[in-house]
């Protein structure tokens, strides 16, 4: 869970403040600086919330479904090796999801 966090904040950091390499890839779709700056703080806030058993499925959800813009942004420019960089990511939420939060309450 922690690792997804670290990733999340780390790469929404990047977004926000603007570093070369998302400028790069995010400016091959046409994304302004203002909505690498949105997706990065949008990417902040949902590894936040992974922290929270209350807000921790809706964490995953948002980070899994800006991973998986990005795969299929990936697709529509036919790079597949882009594209398999980022399943790795996907799953790991979707394992996360699966292992539910080491704080919640299980019955």
């Amino acid at each position: 869970m922690f690792g997804a966090v670290f990733m999340g904040l780390k790469q929404g950091y990047a977004m926000v403040v603007g570093k070369s390499e998302m400028l790069e890839m995010f400016g091959k779709w046409n994304f302004s600086k203002t909505a690498i700056m949105i997706n990065g703080a949008i990417t902040i806030i949902s590894a936040l919330l992974i922290l929270l058993p209350k807000t921790f499925v809706w964490g995953n959800f948002l980070m899994g479904a800006g991973i998986l813009m990005i795969m299929c942004l990936h697709l529509l420019d036919k790079d597949l090796k882009g594209f398999a960089i980022e399943l790795p990511f996907l799953l790991l939420n979707l394992v996360i999801i699966y292992l539910q939060h080491p704080l919640a309450k299980t019955n």
